[in-house]
């Protein structure tokens, strides 16, 4: 799995964080999401799924 996200596309609601801490954060100066691990391992697949659902921005995407 490969995630990317959008940065312009980010409205900082922040559900990326809170679901799947491992691979996002939030930028401390505008809270736009900060990916952490671009190629998170298998353990984290569903999390990372789960996180790009919630997104009310579709700033997530997964290949």
């Amino acid at each position: 799995m490969i995630v990317t996200v959008d940065r312009e596309r980010c409205c900082s609601s922040g559900q990326c964080a809170l679901i799947a801490p491992e691979v996002f954060d939030q930028d401390e100066h505008d809270g736009t999401v900060l990916l952490l691990r671009p190629e998170p391992g298998p353990e984290l697949h569903a999390a990372v799924e789960d996180a790009a659902d919630h997104c009310p921005c579709s700033a997530i995407s997964l290949s």
